[in-house]
């Protein structure tokens, strides 16, 4: 490891930071993965589907809020967009 760090704990720092930033980086990309896969529900149109990818990326909104990779507003933020998306289907299926 190549780093400009002199003292133990910091060196150890940097450690821990690269470990911190891959989990954030794994749980932010399953939460992308999982808002696509119900972005393309919506615009198959299948109502089913959607709403049952809509539970599912929700959920891994707010596991990756609650573990603070994204910040809680900004997770009820992306929630509420995709919860509006699923409404316009569902009136736009009446």
């Amino acid at each position: 490891m190549n780093t400009l760090a002199n003292i133990k704990s910091a060196k150890k720092r940097i450690k821990v930071i690269a470990k911190k930033t891959e989990l954030s980086k794994r749980r932010k990309s399953m939460m992308k993965t999982a808002v696509k896969r119900f972005e393309e529900a919506i615009t198959a149109g299948d109502l089913e589907r959607a709403s049952e990818k809509f539970q599912f990326a929700q959920k891994k909104i707010s596991q990756v809020a609650a573990k603070n990779s994204i910040h809680k507003n900004a997770a009820a933020r992306k929630v509420s967009r995709l919860a509006k998306k699923l409404q316009q289907l569902q009136q736009a299926a009446e």
